[in-house]
């Protein structure tokens, strides 16, 4: 019997299409964001995108707007 061993010393790497589902919007909006600004931090990796679960999190915390008593 083989075992196979996550390894979790590295980020988890997420492609455009995973990132948008993970933040349930369109891979369509996440390429707008990258190439407005605005949209999470990403990283190019040959020619390929990814956005690290971490960076996700961290952008989308910085999303949260207070309510307003109006």
């Amino acid at each position: 019997m083989t075992t196979t061993k996550k390894l979790d010393a590295g980020p988890e790497l997420l492609t455009t299409e995973e990132a948008a589902e993970w933040l349930h919007i369109t891979p369509a909006a996440m390429r707008a964001w990258r190439v407005r600004g605005g949209g999470p931090t990403y990283c190019k990796v040959g020619r390929g995108v990814r956005y690290d679960v971490v960076d996700l999190r961290a952008w989308l915390a910085a999303q949260r707007v207070a309510g307003s008593d109006a």
